[in-house]
């Protein structure tokens, strides 16, 4: 009985090691094993992108976006003229997304940073040009956070200042206001530049071959709200924001102060709320729209309910015209559309960080229902990011499924024309 049962083993393994060997013989390629290995494997099902950021189960888009909307691919030329613009909200983890641009991402030629300085170095490869328009490449260039408003006007001026008078080019800037519109008919010029962008020139601004690709970060705006809160808590103040729009900073009648000595640490939230010029209010529709069409922060140019509907939906605009954004509370995702939308990857992982200082503050639902009425336009403007975002997600990551299809068709037939043809071999030889 044994030897019976060890007979049957040692069929079975020949039978294996013959498998094996016309396998080899018939697809000898790399092609057929790393099919195998990708049907195999255990890790080939799971998507790395699903748990970390506590995404639905199931999405259900709420606005209608079309495809241009949707897809987001540039052919960013880092040897070029092409800059990354990126406009930094506060409190919106941007901080961290900035550092992961001069420190984690595969280059040819990496940002230079040096330990003790907060600026790197991210020249193209044979320049000493950056491509990088940020506080960790170039600093506050254009003012401390500054705005949409601010840096549509202002980095043209500066890339220029910084090439040779014979290299610059000769083009209009970027919010180079258009001739007399009223505020209301010129509220959906948002970035003009380009009337109707390209699946490769989605940042909305090109002239000559030198193309702005803006991005930036969104964060739920209560959790916003109250990191900005223990910012200011702690001594923040921004005092050197510079809130330039139609070539002048506010009045102190225009924008005036919440505190009267030199900052406003040690206020309660309740203080903070209380405050009706707080610009922390609806900072981040303010930060993405175009100031000018309202008459900057002149707020008797029109009326409030009309001011309002006309940043919200210029902020919108905006934002949907970007080359690019994320949203804090989505890490990995907000890693993935940037590595696809501008062909770059990083070197190592984003992290979900569920733990901030905004997280460590207890309220109650009242205050958090007055922070969400002080924040109204945020809001609203966050529920349609976060619709684009995972509208953007699902459509790329379908793209890409419908690649891996194509690809996985083509190894096939690649695969049946050799069988075919080693079939009409063997035919020919007997």
């Amino acid at each position: 009985m044994e030897d019976r049962s060890h007979k049957v083993l040692l069929a079975l393994v020949m039978l294996f090691l013959f498998a094996v060997i016309v396998l080899q013989y018939v697809c000898p390629g790399t092609e057929c094993q790393l099919l195998r290995l990708r049907a195999l494997s255990p890790a080939a099902a799971a998507d790395p992108y699903r748990a970390e950021d506590e995404t639905p189960a199931r999405f259900v888009p709420r606005f209608n976006f079309s495809a241009d909307d949707l897809l987001r691919r540039v052919d960013f030329n880092i040897k070029g003229d092409d800059l990354i613009v990126f406009l930094h909200i506060q409190k919106t983890g941007g901080t961290t997304f900035g550092r992961h641009l001069v420190r984690n991402i595969q280059l040819e030629q990496p940002c230079e940073c040096r330990a003790g300085q907060k600026k790197c170095t991210c020249h193209r490869p044979g320049k000493r040009e950056t491509w990088l328009f940020s506080r960790f490449s170039t600093g506050w260039s254009c003012g401390l956070h500054a705005d949409w408003t601010e840096l549509t006007n202002c980095v043209p001026s500066v890339v220029d200042s910084k090439k040779e008078v014979r290299l610059r080019p000769s083009r209009k800037a970027f919010g180079e206001v258009l001739p007399a519109q009223s505020p209301v008919s010129r509220h959906t010029r948002s970035l003009d530049c380009v009337d109707s962008p390209s699946e490769h020139n989605t940042m909305g601004c090109s002239s000559l071959g030198l193309n702005f690709y803006y991005i930036t970060i969104l964060r739920d705006p209560v959790s916003r709200y109250l990191s900005e809160w223990r910012h200011v808590q702690r001594g923040a103040t921004w005092k050197a924001s510079l809130h330039v729009c139609d070539g002048r900073s506010p009045t102190t009648e225009e924008l005036p102060s919440c505190y009267t000595g030199d900052d406003w640490s040690g206020c309660s939230l309740q203080e903070f709320m209380d405050c009706p010029y707080n610009l922390a209010n609806n900072r981040q529709v303010r930060m993405l729209s175009d100031l000018s069409l309202v008459g900057c922060y002149n707020l008797s140019v029109m009326p409030e309910e009309q001011r309002n509907k006309v940043l919200l939906d210029s902020a919108k605009e905006n934002l949907k015209r970007m080359a690019f954004f994320g949203l804090t509370e989505f890490q990995r995702k907000t890693q993935y559309l940037f590595e696809k939308t501008f062909n770059m990857n990083f070197i190592s992982p984003f992290t979900q960080y569920n733990s901030t200082r905004a997280s460590s503050v207890e309220i109650d639902r009242q205050t958090q229902q007055r922070i969400e009425a002080l924040n109204f336009l945020d809001m609203e403007l966050y529920d349609y990011a976060k619709d684009l975002f995972l509208q953007r997600y699902q459509y790329m990551r379908q793209k890409e499924h419908q690649e891996a299809r194509r690809k996985r068709q083509e190894q096939r037939k690649i695969l049946r024309a050799k069988q075919a043809h080693l079939r009409e071999q063997g035919e020919n030889s007997s």
